[in-house]
């Protein structure tokens, strides 16, 4: 018996891939969403998740798994966690150099691809009998879907591109069923969001934004004692801290993009 299921990230795409299964029109029944820590989630993202899919999921006889990154010892790791651990250098995040470009990413690696794989293999998926993994990239971002990375357990599709749905149809699919609309999903500190996205932030999460420019701060001191001080890391390609970045911007920067692997806003 083969193995199918969605890579459920919380956002309007992969919702969609829910509401379209729920109504018998893709053949999926199991939804896998990687929690990268519940201090590093999106807090809109959890709260959507909980209070709207995993009801809708249950109501319609889907499973929808809550994936935590496990280590040895039993105990829950989060991105965050790693980060902000006494004496870590860790820098998991596509954290920017002061060029703009983003360093590079160990989170989409460690948070989201191992943790589905895992329990993928735990459920029967191999190189010889991959698993169909569901991936909600749609028409108007195909770009995306050759930049996700394919495991050997795996086999991804794009039921999405296959119907030629974009962001707007996920929309109507979604408003349709009667559900209020996700937010974009990724974690809250992503140095790949977009810069209008930050200005949002500080507008209506101002808790949330300031928490993230003290992010960037002590990371930038740790590398400082580590003797990096002269190479500076910023949240946004500004190439200046958050809180100033945010303060200059006038409308979010045309060519700011998001994540582009199809692991997070989905």
């Amino acid at each position: 018996m083969s193995l199918d299921v969605v890579s459920y990230g919380g956002g309007v795409q992969s919702t969609a891939l829910m509401v379209l299964a729920a109504r018998g029109e893709l053949p999926y029944k199991t939804f896998l969403f990687a929690n990268v820590g519940e201090d590093s989630e999106d807090p809109e993202t959890l709260e959507y998740v909980r209070q709207v899919a995993v009801p809708y999921a249950k109501a319609h006889g889907l499973d929808l798994h809550l994936l935590d990154r496990t280590l040895r010892s039993g105990e829950t790791e989060t991105l965050w966690g790693r980060m902000t651990r006494k004496g870590s250098r860790a820098l998991p995040i596509p954290i920017r150099m002061s060029n703009g470009a983003p360093g590079t990413r160990g989170c989409t690696r460690d948070f989201k691809i191992q943790v589905t794989g895992r329990w993928l293999r735990e459920h029967g998926a191999s190189a010889v009998s991959p698993a169909t993994v569901a991936v909600g990239i749609s028409l108007d971002e195909i770009s995306r879907a050759s930049n996700r990375r394919t495991e050997a357990y795996e086999r991804v599709v794009y039921p999405l591109l296959d119907l030629g749905m974009r962001r707007t149809d996920c929309q109507r699919v979604i408003a349709d069923a009667g559900l209020p609309m996700p937010p974009k999903s990724a974690c809250w500190f992503c140095p790949l969001k977009p810069l209008g996205s930050w200005r949002e932030m500080r507008r209506d999460r101002p808790a949330l934004f300031f928490r993230a420019c003290a992010l960037e701060e002590a990371l930038n001191e740790t590398r400082a004692w580590d003797g990096k001080g002269a190479d500076p890391v910023f949240l946004t390609r500004t190439g200046r801290p958050l809180i100033r970045a945010v303060e200059a911007a006038q409308e979010a920067l045309p060519f700011d993009v998001g994540c582009d692997s199809g692991w997070c806003m989905t």
